[in-house]
């Protein structure tokens, strides 16, 4: 892997007086898979997208090839064999495979699109690497891991020899992500040239020849991946020793919601299955599930956006019926949704705005929002909860995404709920942020709120809950104690099988 195929020299970008790089050069070597690690707004993807020409260096250059890029030209890297994967995907749910596909590749002067040469030029792609897809399938039908081979696929349509993928397994399963890195190794083999950003330590070292380390816009570490750890990385990334919190004993207090048989029947079908469960004061109940078994429609369910078709509800003792957002608010019941995107933030608001809109009417004098509690309550989270990036008139969507995280984790948190949905919420985080994240979790739990945590990480499970249930097929296990399963066990539960003496002995 001695010939290079990219060099990045110098490249600094500044946006106000945010240095998000800082005089970084990195190359690249033919059929090399190199990792860029950092904390969330160390610079990575400010990096990558001026590789792929959608931002302008204000220092430095970009070569392929032995070739200068012109900067800001995302046409021109195509052209030069950049291909990229974004972590959003860049994808029409309404258009096929194919479709999606050959968009962009076309002269909008041509008289005809040669469906016909496309389709065999895809799946002749699809079968070298190993990545099948139906091109006739509609794309918004598609899981999401099979969503993500399509943007691999159109990358590599486009003749791409270096492939950069953001954040690839971010919303992938653990068995879809496995799959990926196994392709994308044997993309490498083949000649490829592959960087993806990554803050999952364990996929770092399984897939990575070598690891770049950025911390605060500046490049302050290289390694190979068999000469270093998953600790040494961690602490490369932030500065200093990073160490998980650890779950210490509690005893729960009186149960604050229990489901009774409840059943939600969406579009025709049962997407959640006579579950029953119960939640108590000062415990964290764990949901262990493979995307799409039901867990995003529990908490849509619990955060007043979703009805019942069956079954009982109880809160604080109280039989109620489906709750409204406003009075999931009202009752003391705290969210961090597991789409921070989508449903924790809207990007164009500013971060006062985002900090207050679930409780909007605190924050309202005779119709109209009182801008300086409003700003002053977000100055609260920020220097709470850490929130960098950004001051209370930023845009949110200027925050990298553990800061993000951090802000809806804050807005919840800061005045402690009875009952916290805390549904992914170390989801695409570094290690350092995940680490802070956990931590304010079991603070809010030693607090005495009620934590329901909805997840698909085993060892976040593990490490947080108190007793765990597993969703499959929209039903629920009966709950152990996280002390009585091992990884193992909890697969196993996870594809459906519970054994007789978990049933015996459900707590």
């Amino acid at each position: 892997m001695s010939e290079a195929v990219l060099e990045i020299s110098g490249v600094s970008k500044r946006f106000g007086t945010n240095l998000a790089n800082d005089n970084i050069s990195l190359s690249l070597a033919k059929g090399e898979i190199v990792a860029l690690l950092g904390e969330n707004g160390a610079g990575k993807t400010t990096l990558m997208s001026i590789l792929f020409g959608h931002y302008v260096p204000d220092t430095g250059k970009v070569s392929v090839m032995g070739e200068d890029l012109p900067p800001g030209k995302p046409r021109a890297a195509i052209r030069a064999g950049i291909g990229m994967v974004h972590q959003h995907f860049s994808l029409a749910p309404n258009l096929t495979v194919l479709e999606n596909v050959m968009t962009g590749t076309e002269s909008l002067w041509s008289l005809a699109s040669n469906v016909s040469a496309a389709r065999k030029k895809l799946m002749a792609i699809s079968g070298r690497f190993g990545l099948r897809v139906d091109p006739d399938a509609r794309l918004g039908d598609l899981s999401v891991g099979e969503q993500q081979r399509v943007e691999i696929l159109k990358a590599l349509y486009n003749d791409a020899r270096i492939l950069v993928l953001d954040e690839p397994t971010a919303v992938l399963t653990n068995i879809e992500a496995e799959k990926l890195f196994s392709t994308l190794k044997d993309m490498a083999r083949q000649g490829l040239s592959l960087i993806f950003i990554s803050h999952k330590l364990d996929e770092v070292m399984a897939t990575a020849d070598r690891i770049v380390v950025l911390r605060g816009g500046k490049l302050v570490a290289e390694r190979k991946a068999a000469d270093t750890s998953k600790a040494e990385l961690a602490e490369l990334m932030v500065g200093r020793a990073v160490h998980r919190p650890v779950r210490d004993a509690a005893t729960p207090g009186e149960t604050v919601l229990e489901a009774v048989g409840v059943t939600v029947r969406q579009d025709g079908v049962d997407r959640l299955k006579a579950v029953d469960f119960h939640l108590r004061a000062g415990e964290v109940l764990g949901i262990i599930g493979v995307s799409g078994n039901g867990q995003t429609v529990l908490a849509q369910l619990l955060s007043g956006t979703a009805q019942r078709s069956a079954g009982d509800l109880v809160l604080y003792g109280h039989g109620i019926g489906d709750l409204t957002v406003a009075e999931a608010v009202e009752a003391g019941i705290g969210r961090i949704p597991e789409d921070r995107n989508r449903e924790g933030a809207i990007g164009e608001m500013a971060i006062w705005e985002n900090a207050v809109l679930e409780r909007i009417q605190r924050f309202s004098r005779h119709g109209l929002v009182d801008r300086r509690a409003g700003i002053a309550f977000a100055k609260k989270i920020i220097e709470g909860f850490d929130v960098r990036g950004g001051t209370p008139v930023s845009r949110i969507r200027l925050l990298s995404g553990g800061n993000m995280q951090k802000l809806i984790l804050g807005r919840n948190l800061i005045e402690r709920p009875r009952i916290l949905l805390a549904a992914q919420p170390a989801r695409g985080l570094d290690e350092g942020a995940v680490a802070a994240v956990h931590e304010r979790i079991l603070e809010a739990r030693r607090a005495g709120t009620a934590v329901l945590l909805i997840s698909e990480d085993l060892e976040e499970v593990m490490a947080l809950a108190d007793r765990i249930q597993a969703i499959v097929g929209g039903r629920l296990s009966p709950p152990v104690k996280a002390e009585d399963v091992d990884a193992r066990r909890l697969g196993l539960m996870m594809a459906g099988e519970w054994e007789k003496e978990q049933v015996a002995h459900a707590v």
